[in-house]
């Protein structure tokens, strides 16, 4: 592949992850409404017209200024938060429907702006007038991005989503959703999987619950079959170290809801990217035979939060979009596995090869391989009474972060050892953080955020010597 291609690549993972950065920390603020969508709007579980309440003003004012706040300060911290959250309300106001994508424009141009603003004055500011130009340049600047949304901005948004509303309804009527998977599914083995998700189906699908109280476009991309079927064909007919660790990652993608652990196997046998295409498909058709959705996104997309969030007429439907599209999927992949006469690929190889196409290492890489990592402890090393939180960072502080988290909490409980121990995005790294955990390719940048903390570089989240080793040292000084 050539370099202008690597280049074209890089900018739009970029750009994926960037939208899915906006809209995943706030995940949580969508499963809410979800949940109150789904237990007391006038046909969900506890009707409830008090609670129903809720629903309206948290889609068009609670989450959209969330996501304007994220993308805020992911560019220049609290204070382009604040500008993009203030920026996003212009939006909000200039249009009728949720501004999910106008506030994914609002709130980092807010950040930027404002960032600029301070590059240019800030240090020409004299002593004791910090504060005065601090409020008034970012509440002057909001204003005005405020009232060019509501007058411009909004209306052009307002439009826009309209026409992809107006597309994804004429895809859904015209029975072509199922086609979608020709294009989501090879892009997930390319890591644009949240960028579409949460990027785009997510805020499209929020809209659709709205009026509707369930979206199928919740299950487009986050259905756990396709991915299931692979790992399910390779733990039968697989050879070597991939039918050895596909048990235990299919385990981790079904009930986790960590897709990109069976990425490897689509990399290590390309043929088998059929099987998630005509498994995605054959599970977004059954949701449609079922008129089947979910209540607001599922994240992780795993069997759990995907029961909780599935509204009760739609039970039957999902339950069987899972199962018909593992099978589909496994029923072809083993097929391909049987009769393929090329020698398998290593899956150390095909990691490798993910990690080219990610632009850095992933966080499955030793959990499918079993190798021990060539980690690295970087200076300077605290002692126990300066260590009060050790953080894992990662892109979007959630998946393999989580986990590496959960383990050494685990390892530190076993050995009575009362350090907290929890996991961020790289973005949003705490000041009070005194050691941080990152895989290899983040830690420049986890460095830059907190040079005075101690940064431990690792391989893998799931299975680097350092935790043991750290446990030790902290056990020692104790």
């Amino acid at each position: 592949m050539s370099k202008e291609n690597n280049g074209i690549r890089a900018k739009i993972q970029k750009f994926g992850s960037n939208l899915s950065g906006m809209i995943m920390p706030n995940i949580g603020a969508f499963i809410a409404w979800g949940l109150i969508t789904a237990f007391f709007i006038p046909d969900g579980w506890t009707p409830n017209e008090t609670m129903a309440t809720l629903v309206d003003p948290m889609i068009k004012y609670l989450l959209p200024l969330l996501i304007g706040f994220t993308g805020g300060r992911m560019i220049y911290d609290i204070r382009g938060g604040v500008v993009g959250a203030t920026a996003t309300m212009g939006v909000i106001v200039g249009a009728e429907q949720p501004m999910f994508i106008g506030a994914m424009i609002m709130g980092p141009l807010g950040g930027y702006l404002i960032k600029k603003i301070d590059d240019l004055f800030q240090a020409k500011i004299r002593q004791g007038f910090e504060m005065l130009y601090n409020n008034f340049s970012a509440g002057i600047l909001a204003a005005i991005l405020a009232m060019i949304a509501v007058a411009g901005i909004g209306p052009v948004v307002s439009g826009l989503t309209n026409i992809l509303a107006d597309g994804v309804a004429a895809i859904i009527s015209a029975g072509l959703l199922p086609l979608a998977s020709i294009i989501i599914e090879p892009a997930k083995a390319l890591f644009l999987n949240n960028a579409i998700n949460h990027g785009i189906l997510t805020p499209l699908g929020s809209e659709q619950a709205l009026e509707t109280g369930k979206s199928i476009l919740f299950l487009v991309e986050a259905n756990p079959g396709p991915g299931l079927g692979i790992l399910l064909a390779f733990s039968i007919f697989g050879k070597g170290v991939s039918k050895a660790s596909a048990p235990g990652a299919a385990i981790i993608q079904f009930l986790g809801g960590i897709h990109e652990i069976y990425f490897p196997y689509i990399l290590m046998k390309p043929t088998m990217i059929i099987a998630v295409i005509f498994g995605g498909m054959s599970g977004i058709f059954t949701l449609q035979l079922f008129d089947a959705g979910l209540h607001a996104a599922a994240s992780p997309g795993s069997i759990f939060p995907i029961m909780a969030l599935t509204p009760g007429n739609s039970y039957v439907g999902v339950i069987l979009s899972i199962i018909i599209a593992t099978a589909v999927s496994f029923a072809i992949g083993a097929f391909i596995l049987k009769t393929s006469k090329d020698s398998e690929e290593d899956l150390a190889a095909s990691t490798k090869k993910m990690e080219e196409m990610k632009g850095k290492k992933s966080s499955v890489s030793s959990s499918l391989t079993g190798e021990q990592e060539n980690d690295v402890l970087e200076t300077p090393v605290k002692d126990k009474t300066e260590v009060n939180k050790i953080i894992f960072a990662c892109d979007a502080g959630m998946g393999s972060s989580a986990m590496g988290a959960s383990l050494l909490k685990n390892k530190f409980k076993k050995s009575d050892i009362a350090i907290d121990v929890t996991n961020k995005a790289i973005n949003e790294i705490p000041d009070d953080a005194d050691i941080i955990i990152t895989q290899k390719t983040l830690t420049e940048r986890a460095k830059a955020k907190r040079p005075d903390a101690e940064h431990i570089s690792v391989d893998n989240f799931l299975n680097s010597p350092r935790y043991d080793e750290l446990v030790e040292r902290l056990k020692d000084e104790s």
